[in-house]
């Protein structure tokens, strides 16, 4: 499968080290935690789901060191309903973005914790697809080349301000998102 994510960013995640790549995926995971968290509030059941993804986030943000329960955390996100095979498919607009959002934080937890590279990349890969299919349902949207320049950004080496980049990136997409789902 081709991978989404640029060449430059591949190559920079490959050389970087893993505190950039610890920061890569925890940028990434903070743009599409709205998908998942605003998608899945409200919901029977998804309490602690909910809980565990704001607490992974959150975490992830620590990228001078890996996290302790990372493979743990992986086990439980690998459990989420989104992740689970379904014979038909998904085809609600919520469960697509939810599923995309689970899937990312699935990836930068496992490259978080292993410093993996490939790891990060698929991460990235999956925020990629999820703007792309949004650019391809909302008019005139470019949320797939805001992803691109994000994710460059978080290899740029100046790091400031790109938490707050990301949560406001998050916040917008689910926006556009809400915006397409069934009144």
């Amino acid at each position: 499968m081709e991978k989404l994510v640029e060449g430059a960013v591949i190559e920079a995640l490959h050389n970087g080290g893993a505190e950039a790549i610890r920061l890569y995926v925890a940028a990434c995971a903070e743009r599409m935690a709205p998908l998942f968290v605003g998608l899945r509030a409200g919901e029977s059941g998804r309490e602690a789901d909910l809980d565990l993804y704001v607490e992974c986030v959150r975490d992830l943000w620590h990228a001078d060191r890996p996290l302790a329960g990372a493979a743990e955390n992986v086990r439980q996100v690998e459990r989420f309903p989104e992740l689970q095979p379904n014979e038909e498919g998904i085809t609600d607009v919520a469960d697509t973005y939810a599923f995309f959002a689970a899937l990312c934080l699935r990836y930068a937890l496992l490259s978080h914790g292993s410093g993996k590279a490939d790891d990060a990349v698929s991460c990235g890969h999956a925020a990629l697809t999820a703007m792309g299919m949004l650019d391809q349902n909302v008019p005139g949207a470019r949320f797939l080349a805001e992803e691109h320049r994000l994710q460059s950004l978080s290899l740029s080496g100046d790091a400031s301000g790109l938490w707050d980049a990301s949560f406001a990136a998050g916040r917008e997409r689910l926006r556009a998102v809400l915006g397409r789902l069934p009144r």
